[in-house]
Formats: C-alpha cells, structure tokens, sequence
C-alpha cells in the first residue's frame, strides 16, 4: 500500500477515533451543534431531512426491510455499528448498536464500509455483513471478513464465517448476483494503481477455487486519477433486467472523489469484455458538497423510488477522515434505461421523505415478541376482534414486537395482523406519534405504558379502563446480546464455573427462554420478574455465583430456585434492557466493557453505561 496514502488514511482514522460519538451528550455540544439538531429533529418529525443526514457517516450502506432502514457507517474502531429507524430522516438521532466486535490481532481493527446483504445460504436466508479490517497500527493488511446472521434480523446476531483473502491487501467487498451466481466485488492495489475486481463465489464467504479474479475497473481516465490511480467501492444497480456498477474514482483524500458507471453488456460477469464503462463520471462535486462518493442504493417503502446513499465533505479541503458525511437523494433513469443521479443535493435543502414511508402499511417488523403482563389481574394484553385492547388470559393473549424509535418509544406491533397499537386500537401503520408508546420503569420490574401524543397511560376493557403496571414477559428463544460488543452471554460453553461472553456459534449454551418467576413467599413485594432458563438445561437459570450481593460477583448457571435467580427488565432507547437482580438489586454488567471472547459477566451498580445495555434477540 502507497505510504503516503497510508499515513494520511491513519491521520483520518486518528480524527474519527477522536470524534466518534456512541452515545450523545447533547448538553456538552456547542451552542450551534444544538440549534442545528433541534431542527433536524424538527424536520424528521414531519418525515423530511435535510442533507447531511449526520456527521461522521464514511462509507454508508442502507437497507430497508420489514418495515425499517438499517444503516451502518465505518467506524475505524474494532466495532461494527448498526441504527434502524422505520422512517430515513430517524437514523440522524437512532441509538447507535454494536452489532459485532473482534480482537483478534489479526483482524481486531480500523474496520471499514460495511455491507449487509440479504442472501440465500445453507440454511435459509440470511444477512450476510461483509466489512474490511486489519491490523493495529497500520492500514498494511486490511482485508474482507464476512459475517452471518443467526436469523432474518439484520442486528443479529451475528457468527463470524470467514476472512476470504487473508494474504492479501483487498478492501470494500460488495456482492453481485446475476443468472444465478454469486459474485464477490472488490478493491486491491496492483502496482501504482487501485483497481476493482469481480470474482465468482461458491456462497456468500467462500471463493469458487479455479476461477480467475477479473479486472472490473482500472483507473485510466483523466477524472479516475485526481491524486492517485483509485477505483474502488463497487456497488451492484439491478433495473429492468440491465446489471449496473457504481463505483468511486480518484484518491479520497481530494474532492474530486466521485461517481463511475459500469454495466454489464454481455451474460457472463467474469469476461472483461461484457462489460462497458461510462467514459464520464456520474456523479461529481459542486460547489457545496466535495469528494461525494462510497455510495449504495436503496427503495423507498413502497417500492417505487430508487434513492442513493453515499457521503461526501463540505469543505474542499477535507478528506478521508471523520469529517464524511451521511447523505441521501432520490434518483432516476432516463429515456435510455440509464441511471441518472443529478448533481449532490446542497446542505440545508429539504428533502421529501421516500414514498410509502408514511403508510398506511401493514406487515411485520423484525425482533423478540413480547407479553405484557398486568399487575393487578395478572392477565395479559389482547385485542378483541375490533382491534381494541383487552385483558385477557395470557396463555391465549396477543404476543407484542416493540419497535425501538427515535424517539425513544416505541412501536407496539401485533404480529398475527401486522398492525400496531394506537391510542385507542389497532390499525395501520402511519408514522403518527399516536402510534407511539413510552416504558417508563417504577421499580420492581414493573413499567407503566403511555401513549406519546396524548400522555395516557395504556388501556384496556376497550381502551376505556386503565391497566398497569405492566411486566414485559419475552417469549420464544432469544440470544442476550451486549450493546457494547455486539457477543451473546453463554453459560458453560466452555467453563460451567460463570457466564462468559462469546461470538455467537448457534450453541445450545447461548441461548435462552424466560418464565415469569414465582411470587417468594418470605416477600410480600409482587415483583415482576423472570427467570432467565438456558435452553439446553430448563432447571439451569442465570444466577450470581454464591448468590452474592456485592458489585463484581460474577454470573454463572445455577439452580433456578437461587435466591440471585430472579431478573427484572427495564427498557433503554434502542431496544436495549438492563437486567437488575431482584434480590442483590445489582445489574449485569460487561466486565471492563470489554470486547474480547471470554469476558466475563458480573454485577454492577447501575451506572447508565452501554456495557450495562443487552438486547434480546430471536434466534429461533
């Protein structure tokens, strides 16, 4: 790799590291900063945004699926970060989770441009996150890793599969799939150039042995090498049986970095000559908006846009470090079945949400039902055949998905009719914040439920009758993942003596069912707590180790009847819980928020960290 380019990239990396935010404090931002994200908030309230979406946004990639946009963003760090949001302008303010860590010193660091696709593999389909990482210390062996989804979730969790080049320098994997076959995209070095190339696969981490990796584009043009011989960032455009690549030209580090088009003209991928490169660029710098490139694509809701995510800088002087921003603009086709992307949108312009986002939608939205349990009757919420609340038995109640928001409610939806629940009954979705609901915790692993538009609390007896507090019973079989290092809780994967955390593998040991705990006689206090069973072993509960009550004891498997057995679950914005232990009134905590596989688990004062944060996910 070209020193030069080596040394200003670790200079960028340096500044990103420095500015990252992972949770906001919006009360130590400058004055200006807060003006600024008051009105955007502004705007994403009635569904707008302006340009950029948010700072510090290299290298996007968006999805939307099942009713959200999930978005990840480079970080240089050895996390991988995913926001969701189910309308474009709530990833600027949508909790920031880690879905996947490593520290492994061959591939612990300086990840970049992740890619997350949705692909057919041995078991179904999947997520596939594809991402590139090295090294400590130098950018000198970067190279692509691939992971894999448990399920059809794209936060996970996620296994880690393979590293499919780790020999050699190559970087911003993307895939191709055309009559059939899969394609690996990609960027390398060769000489004093950086080309892209295109290599056929046998699944959506392995390389097809034998077959020869072909150039996809070489920088020759006068606009492909401004500052250095760069092309690099394929990405895949399918419209109207015609197979489009994108890709970014010229070194990131001036503000020519921009927009080329290739397109298949022929059947075969891996032949040089069906493809046709564009002798223009497609998308290039004004005089607002600099270097904008790195890009991906996306529908809107409805299926009927086609919008460009992509970052870019406003300053010409600004380069490849955390001054790229996330930006996002519809685009079309021209008379020729063309792409056409027009010219990079100016800050400040307001942009019309995509279509369909405002509904009215019914469907389903991925992640861990829920029960919500009543206090006073110990019955469970339902809805009668008019979609209006109830109490009713909760062997035979309604299960809940409650979509984490911006906002920081959420959504409650019914998954048998694909509605959620209003203020006062089911109906369709329409991004209305009488759609919304706050958890607000009491004590005692109770919560009160309240409408966010009309700050009513939750009823039922046909929304005229107020119920509550509520207890959040998770159901089904789920991973307890960390929101700091993206790894699941195991118990006895490898030692039986405490709960460790490990890089989910889809063992039995990893995985998790709840029950409502039973009422303790020498306590008059109703509680609303579960246990936490592991699967593999149903009488195996997470407990504390010699059921301590001091911070630092540590988790491990013990008997469901233990006094440390019994758990109570506070929602956080982002879909998160806190997990506080009925009985030593501490909560489970990361030790050293620490990404390492083999990090124990242990209790903790409550402290409003993100190592204390743990998102179940379904994993069955």
């Amino acid at each position: 790799m070209n020193k030069l380019r080596n040394n200003r990239l670790m200079a960028g990396a340096l500044a990103t590291l420095l500015s990252l935010p992972v949770l906001a404090n919006t009360a130590m931002q400058p004055a200006g900063q807060k003006q600024a994200a008051a009105e955007q908030k502004q705007a994403a309230a009635q569904g707008a945004f302006t340009n950029p979406l948010f700072e510090n946004g290299a290298d996007p990639w968006l999805e939307y699926f099942d009713g959200n946009y999930y978005l990840t963003t480079t970080t240089w760090t050895s996390q991988l970060v995913m926001r969701k949001s189910p309308t474009l302008a709530g990833l600027a303010t949508a909790t920031p989770v880690y879905v996947w860590s490593d520290a492994d010193p061959k591939r612990c660091c300086n990840f970049w441009a992740f890619e997350f696709h949705r692909l057919k593999g041995p078991n179904g389909y999947r997520w596939y996150l594809m991402y590139t990482a090295g090294q400590d210390g130098t950018l000198d062996h970067q190279h692509l890793n691939v992971l894999e989804s448990a399920g059809d979730d794209p936060m996970g969790p996620y296994q880690y599969k393979a590293a499919m080049m780790p020999d050699s320098w190559n970087i911003d994997g993307s895939y191709l799939q055309h009559n059939g076959k899969l394609y690996l995209l990609y960027s390398q070095w060769q000489g004093d150039e950086q080309l892209n190339l295109i290599a056929q696969m046998d699944n959506p981490w392995t390389l097809t042995p034998g077959k020869p990796h072909q150039v996809l584009t070489r920088p020759v043009l006068d606009w492909e090498t401004s500052g250095r011989k760069v092309t690099e960032g394929a990405a895949a455009l399918q419209y109207q049986g015609r197979t489009f690549v994108t890709y970014s030209a010229s070194f990131c580090d001036t503000p020519d970095y921009k927009l080329g088009l290739m397109e298949l003209v022929g059947d075969d991928a891996l032949n040089p000559a069906h493809w046709k490169k564009h002798d223009k660029p497609v998308f290039s710098r004004t005089g607002q908006v600099f270097g904008p490139g790195h890009n991906g694509f996306f529908k809107s809701p409805d299926g009927k846009e086609h919008w460009l995510i992509y970052h870019g800088n406003d300053k010409a002087s600004q380069g490849c470090g955390a001054t790229r921003s996330l930006r996002a603009q519809k685009f079309g086709f021209d008379s020729q079945g063309l792409p056409e992307f027009g010219a990079p949108l100016a800050p400040g312009v307001q942009v019309a949400r995509p279509s369909g986002e405002q509904g009215p939608r019914i469907g389903k939205v991925q992640g861990l039902s829920y029960q919500l349990r009543d206090k006073n009757s110990g019955q469970c919420l339902a809805v009668d055949k008019t979609g209006q609340p109830q109490l009713s038995a909760c062997a035979e109640a309604s299960r809940w998905q409650p979509d984490a928001m911006a906002t920081n409610a959420v959504r409650l939806l019914e998954p048998r009719s694909g509605q959620v629940l209003g203020a006062e009954k089911l109906q369709p979705w329409r991004d209305e914040s009488s759609q919304q609901w706050q958890f607000n915790a009491l004590g005692d692993g109770w919560l009160s439920v309240s409408n966010l538009a009309q700050n009513q609390p939750l009823g039922c007896g046909n929304g005229k009758t107020a119920c509550g507090p509520w207890q959040l019973l998770p159901q089904g079989t789920f991973a307890l993942v960390s929101q700091q290092s993206g790894k699941v809780l195991s118990a006895g994967c490898d030692t039986k003596a405490a709960v460790t955390q490990q890089g989910w593998r889809g063992a039995a040991c990893q995985q998790w069912q709840a029950v409502l705990a039973p009422q303790r006689k020498d306590s008059a206090v109703v509680d609303g707590s579960i246990l936490l069973k592991l699967s593999q072993t149903p009488e195996t509960c997470l407990a504390v180790q010699g059921d301590a009550i001091v911070p630092g004891a540590l988790l491990s498997p013990g008997s469901c009847d233990a006094k440390t057995a019994r758990w109570q679950l506070t929602p956080q914005p982002g879909g998160g819980m806190v997990l506080t232990n009925s009985y030593s009134k501490q909560v489970v905590d990361l030790a050293h928020c620490g990404l390492a596989d083999g990090t124990a688990l242990a209790q903790a004062p409550a402290n409003a960290s993100v190592c204390q944060i743990f998102h179940l996910r379904a994993v069955k």
